[in-house]
């Protein structure tokens, strides 16, 4: 491959930027030491990213002693005051939107990486108008707005489920929102903010915000369990690049003798058994006199443990789960959602199942981990990766509207501010 030196750029930013959300803050020197640059391209990318208020300084944090931590450059070890970066936390630039079967959620988001996900507005999506359910979204998103303003954001990045065509911003089939389907999503999200505006799918957003927040695992398998039950591959740090805008579907794996139909037209699916909706169904069926919520089941697996009827919804999943593992060649999965919610012998029954299943297994050391649903760092990693510094091969990767803009600054009164 030839790289030219717009294209070395775009992929030095990257990379840089990368290296900063692994270390959380670093100096201009450390920076260029982990990539192998030069200090002065490394510092001409940092004062570029820090032009666009991509990054912010911060002085250097000082040990008990009042001596500064770590080596520094050659400045810090000089006498000045230590500077260091990291990406700007002072203030949110993009909003992020999380479309789910029930509820919608919203967050205006900074670009450091959140362990946790606080989604201070969020909406219903049961009861809109079934007629034009997009004309009532669009009008839920307007009140919305009001509260968290658009003023200053990069873009919007919208989490949805179903099969999520990236390239193309639409949703080719969504099992459990059919009326995103024939919907321009990112549309409608610009017209109420006047934003670029991009779609994820919701699991590789997922899957990102648990690499974003634990680097080291840079290769795994993520399943989260909810509405729904969908997955996300990890390889190298990055998402599995597929031929087909469709990977993951382990919800709409068969399963024999199980005759449920499920919201993709088939009949079978194993998350009719293991979704949320499917747990409640199969113990309601089990424990008539007991109460039928999730708390009720929560109490329930408490007192009396895997019941076969529980086990006959968790030994489908690790199956397809251990499937995945083999002919990916895997040996860590991360569950996140409501199986996590439940007691803790429901991961350890899951996670038995599937070290039984996997090949590795047998070899080595297979992991299977519960973690936190960490969406809007993903969703921080996919603007940063898509709006930022975008690859300029993958241009028709965002919607209209979506070429990152380079943010002048101006003083006024001394001071400089970053207009947006």
């Amino acid at each position: 491959m030839i790289y030219i030196p717009s294209r070395m750029g775009q992929l030095n930013r990257r990379a840089l930027l990368r290296q900063l959300q692994k270390l959380g803050m670093a100096s201009r020197a450390d920076l260029a030491k982990a990539l192998g640059m030069s200090q002065p391209t490394a510092g001409k990318i940092v004062d570029e990213l820090l032009e666009m208020d991509v990054l912010e300084e911060v002085a250097e944090p000082q040990a008990e002693n009042g001596e500064r931590n770590g080596e520094g450059d050659a400045a810090s070890q000089l006498g000045r005051p230590g500077r260091q970066l990291r990406l700007n936390q002072s203030r949110a630039k993009f909003l992020a939107i999380h479309l789910g079967v029930n509820t919608t959620k919203l967050a205006g988001l900074t670009l450091g990486v959140a362990d946790q996900d606080h989604w201070p507005v969020t909406f219903d999506s049961d009861g809109m108008d079934e007629a034009n359910p997009a004309k009532v979204w669009e009008k839920k998103l307007r009140q919305a707005a009001k509260s968290l303003g658009g003023e200053g954001f990069l873009g919007v990045v919208l989490s949805a489920p179903g099969v999520v065509d990236e390239v193309a911003n639409r949703i080719l089939f969504s099992p459990n929102l059919h009326w995103t389907e024939k919907t321009d999503l990112t549309a409608i999200v610009r017209r109420v903010w006047d934003a670029p505006a991009l779609l994820v799918q919701e699991e590789r957003a997922l899957a990102l915000g648990h690499h974003m927040a634990d680097p080291e695992w840079e290769d795994f398998l993520l399943v989260d369990f909810g509405e729904g039950v969908g997955g996300a591959i990890i390889v190298e740090g990055k998402p599995l690049s597929n031929p087909l805008p469709i990977s993951g579907e382990i919800g709409h794996t068969p399963v024999p003798g199980n005759v449920r139909p499920c919201g993709c037209g088939a009949v079978g699916c194993i998350e009719t058994l293991i979704s949320v909706r499917g747990l409640l169904e199969s113990f309601s069926a089990a424990a008539p006199a007991a109460e039928n919520s999730w708390r009720g089941l929560c109490d329930y697996i408490s007192q009396h443990g895997v019941k076969p009827w529980l086990a006959q919804a968790l030994d489908p999943a690790a199956a397809a789960i251990a499937g995945a593992l083999n002919v990916l060649g895997l040996r860590r999965v991360v569950i996140t959602g409501s199986l996590t919610e439940l007691p803790p012998v429901v991961m350890q029954y899951l996670s038995h199942a599937v070290q039984n299943g996997a090949m590795w297994a047998r070899f080595g050391k297979v992991e299977c981990i519960s973690a936190p649903r960490r969406r809007t760092a993903g969703m921080v990693a996919v603007g940063i990766d898509r709006l930022v510094v975008p690859d300029e091969k993958a241009k028709g990767s965002v919607s209209d509207k979506t070429t990152p803009a380079r943010h002048p600054r101006k003083r006024e009164h001394g001071q400089t501010q970053s207009i947006v």
